[in-house]
């Protein structure tokens, strides 16, 4: 997969066959025992070189994440979106904190007075306050917005890259 910078921008450079695989896995994942199999047979192409291709993509960044999504809150999960200010010097330590709880879903920068935002899933109310809890022990920032969602909206995303 060719890469192309345009103006400061990284660009990628797909083949047709990157191009089936991202769309089929985007909605149509086999849920069989071999999927990468099934992929490789509707492509053309090998089990082995369908992983390769998923790896380059991975390691790439275009690719963040390959999984099922699951409805939270329908397994009784709570979960919440949080702010910190953390001083700029502080950034990658205190990210490190974060990210290193299970529950910590999302973790991103934004320039604002809360410059750290991240989402907590967590099984119950009270894993959710502990886990916050760490968070200020291990960082020493006490201050952390909590933003629980009120009402939830999905909404389905698929890139067409044909």
């Amino acid at each position: 997969m060719p890469v192309q910078r345009e103006k400061g921008i990284v660009v990628m450079q797909f083949d047709a066959l990157d191009k089936k695989l991202l769309n089929m896995i985007q909605s149509n994942f086999p849920l069989v025992p071999e999927p990468y199999r099934e992929l490789g047979n509707a492509l053309g192409i090998t089990e082995e070189e369908v992983i390769a291709r998923l790896q380059s993509l991975m390691e790439s960044g275009v690719i963040r994440r390959l999984g099922g999504v699951f409805d939270s809150r329908k397994l009784g999960y709570s979960g919440t979106l949080c702010a910190m200010n953390v001083p700029d010097e502080r950034i990658r330590a205190v990210a490190g904190v974060v990210n290193s709880f299970d529950e910590v879903t999302h973790n991103y920068l934004r320039e604002d007075y809360f410059n750290m935002w991240f989402t907590v899933l967590a099984p119950t109310v009270s894993r959710l306050g502990e886990i916050l809890d760490e968070i200020r022990e291990l960082t020493g920032i006490q201050e952390i917005l909590t933003l629980p969602s009120e009402n939830v909206f999905k909404i389905r995303v698929n890139f067409d890259l044909d």
